[in-house]
């Protein structure tokens, strides 16, 4: 078994099918499949079901797929090794944000970072904390923001620690209040973010623990478009105290919820035991001293 063979088989997984997937590989269409059908047959067993142009995992692909996905992220962790060893002074980090609050956290980050290690190519990819989780686990993210807590497969380190506000129209009638109760909004339409958001499942739980499920006026990932549709009475959104600070819209009013009071804790994290290239030693490094930690609350480790 190759490590070639691997590389097809996941490209095609993740492209959808043979044509997408020999453009990413930097092969001819013939090759990608070649190397796919060289994989069924040492196996013995169909890993694909090819329907006209497209391409499902049969169980046993399904098995594969999720092995050659670690086997790859351990030699991608090898070639680093190698790398470092050959003294290479240049070096890939790749890291993963969520839209929110990103660019309050890390944008001094980044000018830090790089005018101390400007051979260094940084590759940047945004996308809820759910699916950063992932690409993380499965070695093609460095580092990636997420929302505590997080499972045992990974590291981390806190960022920053935030009470999450909510957001209603200046004239709606509970803004009227100095704080709120979840039980208080049992009858209010909600705006809640987009698929894969952490936010969206501490909202619903800490409604759960109040007695009710949301009513669901609409969902989205953009901060600015959720915030608008609050101003014209939508429904009610939550933001992190420090965004809604950011943001400030005259057609609407923060006001702090409690009982039960929600956070967002957010942290960096890393892959449990996986191999860190000087680049990502410097980017932690980076985030543990002085010159980034801005008005964070105190670092942790886990």
């Amino acid at each position: 078994m190759e490590i070639r063979t691997l590389r097809a088989f996941v490209e095609v997984v993740r492209q959808g099918g043979f044509t997408q997937a020999a453009k990413t590989v930097f092969a001819t269409q013939s090759t990608v499949s070649k190397a796919v059908k060289q994989l069924e047959e040492e196996l013995g067993l169909q890993l694909l079901d090819r329907v006209g142009h497209h391409c499902a995992l049969t169980d046993a692909g399904a098995v594969v797929y999720r092995r050659a996905l670690i086997i790859l992220a351990e030699g991608d962790d090898l070639k680093a090794e190698i790398q470092e060893l050959r003294g290479l002074t240049s070096g890939t980090l790749r890291l993963g944000f969520p839209p929110i609050g990103s660019n309050t956290l890390f944008a001094r980050w980044f000018v830090a970072y790089l005018s101390r290690y400007p051979g260094v190519d940084l590759k940047l990819v945004e996308y809820g904390s759910k699916r950063l989780e992932e690409l993380v686990l499965n070695g093609e993210l460095d580092f990636a923001a997420s929302l505590l807590p997080v499972s045992e497969h990974f590291e981390w380190q806190e960022l920053r620690r935030e009470p999450i506000d909510i957001l209603l129209a200046v004239d709606h009638p509970l803004a009227q209040s100095d704080t709120l109760t979840f039980a208080e909004l049992a009858e209010v339409p909600f705006v809640l973010y987009g698929e894969g958001f952490a936010l969206n499942p501490m909202i619903i739980e800490a409604c759960r623990q109040s007695g009710f499920t949301p009513k669901v006026a609409a969902y989205s990932s953009q901060i600015d478009f959720i915030i608008e549709l609050v101003a014209v009475k939508l429904g009610v959104c939550f933001l992190p105290r420090m965004i809604a600070q950011q943001r400030p819209h005259p057609l609407t009013k923060c006001v702090a919820i409690e009982q039960p009071a929600i956070y967002w804790h957010m942290a960096l994290i890393w892959r449990q035991g996986g191999y860190l290239s000087p680049a990502a030693q410097a980017w932690l490094e980076l985030a543990r001293s002085q010159e980034v930690a801005g008005n964070r609350t105190q670092l942790c480790a886990g």
